[in-house]
C-alpha cells in the first residue's frame, strides 16, 4: 500500500523565490534518501501564501527509515538550515494519506 505524506506550507508571500529554491533542492535529496517525490507545488493564482509538497512511500516504516536517512544527509541538513536562516516557511502541516491504487498517477488518455 502506498502512503503519501502531504505537506502543507504557509509561506511568506514575499519570499516565494526562496521557497522555490528550497523545493528545488529537495529534488535530489528526497529520492536519494528513499522517498518517491511526487512534487512541490507553489502558489500561482489565488492564495499566495500556501504551498504543498507530496512524497510517497511504500509504508510508514519506509517513511521512518527515510526520516532517519534525511537527518544524516549533508545536503538535507543544509536545506533545513537554509529555511531557518531565511524564515520563509511560517507553518508546516503533515498529513499521511493512503492511495486508491486504481487512481494513483494516472495519465491523460490512459485506458480504464
Amino acid at each position: 500500500m502506498t502512503i503519501t505524506c502531504f505537506i502543507e506550507y504557509k509561506i511568506d508571500p514575499t519570499k516565494i523565490k526562496l521557497f522555490q529554491q528550497y523545493a528545488k533542492n529537495w529534488g535530489s535529496i528526497i529520492p536519494n534518501c528513499g522517498g518517491e517525490l511526487v512534487g512541490y507545488f507553489l502558489p500561482h493564482e489565488g492564495t499566495n501564501n500556501v504551498a504543498f509538497g507530496l512524497i510517497s512511500f511504500s509504508s510508514l516504516a519506509d517513511y521512518e527509515q527515510y526520516r532517519e536517512r534525511l537527518k544524516k544527509d549533508e545536503l538535507g541538513g543544509k536545506n533545513f538550515l537554509f529555511v531557518q536562516q531565511e524564515q520563509f516557511i511560517l507553518e508546516e502541516k503533515r498529513t499521511f494519506l493512503m492511495t486508491t491504487p486504481e487512481t494513483y498517477l494516472k495519465s491523460a488518455g490512459e485506458k480504464r
